[in-house]
């Protein structure tokens, strides 16, 4: 069986007044995992203790089969971390930062100018690598974190909170860079987000942390499993989506308004959606579209009673 990427056994960090991390188990494997849980949840404690910047106060943590306790120097030299916070000098370019990065990592000066390059190029700051990063937007600054992450070519990247301060489309652009890297580019990622949406889209599996405890750990997939309704979308009056509803409800359907001027229907026999098509047409609308509605993230913590995580 592989090694896995990250393992913990009952991880534990207290401090004087609360308990950041309680009794975590938790196993990473290769691909791409999200982290999510509200602000305050224990992600970025998680992360520091990873790469042995804070030490636990019980339990056990393993990154790429070494001991977070003895070998941080070498997890360090493994792994590409992204932190949450500005942190860039304003008065520095990207080209500079990222090749003295490169060569605190190890790598020869010349090597370091070339992978420096490779990396700007594949995060889109090509053109901006020898401004200076004062003058970067938050976009263009959230890139320059991510490729001082990669410029040494680590087997394993530590994202917290990559799409912080970005507008939807440079949220979008960030999104893209985090799955190529852990599909084009072969690296495991663990991605932090407290945007749930975010994580169903990039991740193959997401580990749900709710005030420090493991709240749920598995496949992106056995997350959006169907839950027996199917969401409809018609047009052609603006209260169609309500008299659709009614009209469900009178032939005995369950049925409720859903979010994004939805109906969401309960399936009851194999002739739900025959019937949901025929009163559509009896009220002279249009239908947009009739979908199995998913569990998503969200639903995790709703039944497991964790709160203020956003949904997108």
């Amino acid at each position: 069986m592989p090694v896995p990427v990250i393992e913990t056994a009952a991880l534990t960090k207290r401090y004087s007044s609360v308990t950041a991390l309680d009794g975590l188990d938790v196993r990473v494997d290769e691909g791409v995992t999200g982290l999510v849980g509200a602000n305050g949840a224990g992600k970025s404690t998680f992360i520091k203790i990873l790469l042995g910047l804070i030490p636990a106060t019980d339990g056990e943590a393993h990154v790429l089969g070494h001991d977070v306790r003895t070998e941080g120097a070498t997890i360090r030299g493994l792994v590409g971390y992204m932190p949450e916070h500005d942190c860039l000098p304003a008065d520095v370019s990207a080209s500079d930062l990222v090749v003295h990065l490169g060569q605190m990592s190890g790598l020869p000066h010349a090597a370091a100018r070339e992978r420096a390059a490779d990396v700007l190029r594949h995060v889109g700051l090509a053109e901006e690598r020898y401004r200076p990063i004062g003058g970067y937007s938050t976009g263009m600054k959230q890139r320059a974190k991510l490729a001082q992450a990669l410029v040494h070519d680590p087997r394993l990247v530590l994202l917290d909170e990559p799409t912080n301060g970005l507008d939807p489309s440079s949220r979008d652009d960030m999104l893209a860079l985090v799955r190529r890297i852990g599909t084009d580019f072969g690296i495991a990622v663990l991605v932090t987000s407290h945007l749930l949406g975010e994580l169903e889209r990039v991740s193959d599996s997401v580990v749900v942390l709710d005030g420090g405890r493991l709240l749920r750990s598995s496949a992106t997939t056995d997350f959006l499993n169907t839950t027996g309704s199917l969401l409809v979308e018609v047009q052609g009056r603006p209260d169609a989506d309500r008299l659709l509803g009614q009209a469900l409800v009178d032939a005995g359907l369950a049925a409720r308004p859903a979010q994004g001027r939805l109906v969401e229907v309960d399936v009851r026999d194999e002739h739900t959606r025959d019937q949901v098509r025929d009163l559509t047409v009896d009220l002279g609308l249009g239908l947009v579209r009739m979908q199995e509605r998913h569990h998503r993230i969200e639903d995790v913590f709703r039944e497991g009673g964790a709160g203020h995580v956003q949904p997108v």
